[in-house]
């Protein structure tokens, strides 16, 4: 970390500067290096793989507090407790709830109990998180706050968590019937992508992960929708499983498109990691679903929420003519192939209107709302009306019901 005192008048016998004589004023400014590893790795709880442990070091046994959530306990508790027993690491398994319904401060302090009753070393025993995006910001937020600054690492589970939620620096629980209204920016030391996870994985939780990659595909990188176009349907079906053949990477568009939105993604993350600037484009399909989705809690996942959002963002961008008819065909195609919602009924004035004041406030008194230019690429508008809005809510509306093309 580096530091200095401003402004300065004089420097003090300690080498600060300082104000005024006598002094009455220092002004403190503090940079800190952030510096976090996005790994892929296959087959993680293998005994085999150490790379869940390749931090271990210092006096005395290996120890390590391990969160997972329920669903994981049932498919790999039995697994993951071999593995650390394996190695001869003293640990403890916390299983916390699965579920958006979930996600609240109780869950954060239970970690926090759990953290405080095994007495973790907060200098060299990192907090691992196995399982979904849920899961993972109650860990990091825990982390966060757990003597300002516990370090973790995160091991992703569902599809939203390798390419979304696994892969920044954001954490956050929800509150007073508002989505990540509490939260920190604290990323994982470390983040291992093992894509593995996603064959016990249903279609539903498959498809949730891909509205997160259509996000990246529609607002910078035509290719990646190309893929999806092309392999969506298999891409569900499989489970993105479908191994790479001896021809190269090409040959498993699974891998591709991971990859590619992934790294879309930290791409945009890097420059911006604590979001100082407000127009974001992998905001896109954030700016009507968190509402959508609180309120068709639990009907809808986040990723079919944000579906929702992106699919009346593309009418609403091709009513401004920023993409065609033919382009937003493709776009409402993709959506239905990949089992995505591409309208819900909530997706109304009256939710909608309230929801748009929202983002107004979220987004420091302006809308930079991120419509799709054509398919892979983005601007920002700060002019859409309430009744512009309602407009395109009904055409979608009528695209769905079929009293429109």
């Amino acid at each position: 970390m580096q530091a200095d005192l401003q402004p300065s008048e004089k420097l003090s016998p300690d080498g600060l500067f300082t104000v005024g004589n006598p002094v009455t004023h220092w002004s403190v400014r503090a940079v800190k290096q952030v510096d976090y590893e996005v790994r892929v790795e296959e087959d993680l709880l293998s005994t085999a793989n150490r790379a869940i442990l390749e931090d271990a070091s210092g006096p005395g046994p290996v120890r390590r507090f391990v969160v997972v959530d329920s669903v994981v306990d049932e498919l790999y508790g039995t697994r993951i407790r071999n593995y650390f027993d394996h190695h001869g690491v003293v640990h403890r398994l916390l299983v916390l709830p699965t579920g958006e319904t979930a996600k609240n401060m109780e869950l954060v302090l239970r970690v926090v109990e759990g953290l405080d009753d095994f007495g973790v070393d907060r200098r060299r025993e990192p907090v691992i998180a196995i399982g979904g995006g849920v899961l993972m910001d109650i860990v990091g937020l825990a982390a966060s706050m757990y003597r300002r600054a516990t370090p973790w690492i995160r091991i992703p589970t569902t599809l939203i968590g390798l390419v979304d939620a696994g892969v920044g620096a954001k954490t956050g629980v929800n509150n007073g019937g508002h989505k990540n209204r509490l939260g920190t920016y604290f990323p994982a030391d470390r983040t291992f992508l093992d894509r593995t996870f996603l064959g016990t994985l249903d279609d539903r939780h498959i498809s949730n992960g891909l509205a997160e990659i259509l996000k990246i595909a529609l607002i910078k990188d035509a290719h990646l929708f190309d893929l999806l176009e092309r392999h969506g349907e298999e891409l569900v079906r499989d489970r993105l499983q479908r191994p790479a053949a001896a021809d190269g990477p090409a040959a498993d568009p699974a891998a591709e498109v991971i990859e590619r939105a992934i790294h879309g993604m930290l791409e945009e993350l890097q420059p911006n990691l604590w979001e100082k600037v407000l127009e974001r484009v992998v905001d896109y399909g954030h700016s009507f679903s968190p509402v959508i989705e609180m309120h068709a809690l639990p009907e809808l996942l986040h990723g079919e929420a944000v579906a929702v959002d992106m699919a009346l963002t593309t009418v609403i961008a091709e009513r401004r003519g920023l993409l065609d008819a033919e382009q937003r065909r493709r776009v409402l195609r993709v959506v239905t192939a990949l089992g995505l919602p591409a309208w819900h009924e909530t997706c109304t004035p009256k939710l909608l209107v309230p929801a748009l004041r929202d983002t107004v406030r979220h987004r420091d008194g302006m809308q930079r709302l991120p419509l799709p230019v054509g398919i892979g690429a983005a601007t920002f508008i700060n002019d859409l009306t309430e009744d512009e809005l309602a407009d395109a809510a009904q055409k979608l509306a009528d695209y769905h019901w079929g009293d429109s093309e």
